[in-house]
């Protein structure tokens, strides 16, 4: 279970750090791109520090091509779990769509942890 604690801080350290350099490519991106292409790439380039990251300093696994090529299945799941947890939320007025977002973020941490544990270490 200590373990499990200790991989969970890493888990959120590594996700904020991912979140604040994916929002950095974004911008930069801004100057020279779309904001739709910045998004597409800034948002791929998150899976990519993800990966690495939690692959090396969160769960402490070899790094393989076949762990990349499943990684992304993550940011699927979680995409779809967060649009319909979001949806449900400001359709049925349990709250706003500004504090939706919030929410959906905090409900979806464990799951993307698991997620992620399962994929790197199975």
């Amino acid at each position: 279970m200590k373990c499990m604690n200790k991989e969970f801080i890493r888990f959120l350290c590594v996700g904020g750090f991912n979140t604040v350099a994916t929002y950095c490519v974004y911008l930069t991106l801004l100057s020279y791109i779309g904001y739709n292409f910045a998004y597409v790439i800034s948002y791929i380039s998150g899976i990519v520090i993800s990966f690495l990251l939690n692959a090396k300093y969160v769960f402490n696994v070899k790094l393989t091509f076949k762990k990349a090529i499943g990684y992304p299945i993550v940011y699927i799941v979680q995409y779809i779990i967060n649009v319909i947890v979001l949806n449900l939320l400001v359709k049925n007025n349990i709250v706003n769509e500004v504090m939706a977002p919030i929410i959906v973020i905090v409900i979806s941490i464990p799951l993307t942890f698991i997620l992620s544990k399962y994929i790197l270490k199975k």
